[in-house]
């Protein structure tokens, strides 16, 4: 086995490990070093006084492209009656429990040009939520707001085009705040609350330090750090790269 498949799964069961609730090595005795050349981490950081409460912890990354969120009335718009019956037609699951990647997807376009072929996640919203980064919103010549996922008032207009017909948005185009998914006993372990920010710290040739990154806390989700294509390239993060999340 090579080094970054030994590094890969023991950042798996330092993540299994985490999840359980169960004591993981500090930096003095970590088993997974950083890796410069991936840029991967996944050690953990415990109390320096003894009391056992973590301090921070190792988190996988999932690197977010573009995407859209519809309503059904603009899910109808664009993809017909029939469709709207049908419901959306589910390609794959995400890594989220209960949120997939759909078979549909529409295309963007802004004043300044298009962008094709972006996928549908589902289940269907409330809202319409169109998430780009900024190189995409250069691209399109659109200027969305960096916010929380969810919060789409006085962001972005901007025009979908799909096989049955077109949804012309006054808003719902945002770039969507960094962030980490996490389970109730995950947050209250590192002392943490829905809605708070944390630091997270990114190793390798690229390191930096992400800053005011959301923590979002449902018994429903599955710890995971999102971060746009911007943010990842910026970093030379991938998916499944292991940082650290520090509570200040």
């Amino acid at each position: 086995m090579d080094t970054g498949s030994l590094e890969s799964l023991i950042a798996r069961c330092i993540r299994e490990l985490e999840a359980r609730g169960l004591p993981v090595p500090g930096p003095g005795h970590s088993p997974v070093p950083s890796d410069a050349s991936t840029g991967s981490a996944s050690r953990g950081m415990v109390d320096g006084a003894g009391a056992g409460r973590s301090k921070g912890f190792a988190v996988a990354v999932g690197v977010s492209n573009r995407h859209v969120h519809l309503c059904e009335r603009d899910f109808e718009a664009l993809f017909g009656a029939e469709a709207a019956r049908r419901g959306l037609a589910k390609l794959r699951d995400l890594s989220q429990p209960g949120q997939f990647v759909a078979h549909e997807v529409v295309s963007l376009v802004g004043p300044k040009g298009s962008i094709h072929s972006v996928r549908v996640l589902g289940p269907l919203r409330a809202k319409t939520q169109v998430e780009v980064s900024r190189t995409d919103a250069y691209a399109l010549g659109i200027s969305p707001p960096v916010r929380d996922s969810g919060d789409v008032e006085g962001s972005a207009p901007i025009v979908l085009t799909g096989p049955g017909g077109i949804a012309s948005l006054k808003e719902g185009a945002i770039i969507t705040a960094r962030h980490i998914h996490m389970k109730p006993e995950e947050a209250s372990r590192w002392g943490l609350g829905d809605g708070d920010r944390v630091e997270v710290e990114v190793p390798g040739p690229r390191g930096l330090a992400f800053r005011e990154v959301l923590v979002r806390v449902s018994e429903t989700f599955r710890l995971e750090m999102h971060v746009d294509t911007d943010e990842a390239n910026a970093a030379l993060l991938r998916n499944g790269d292991f940082v650290e999340a520090v509570c200040r």
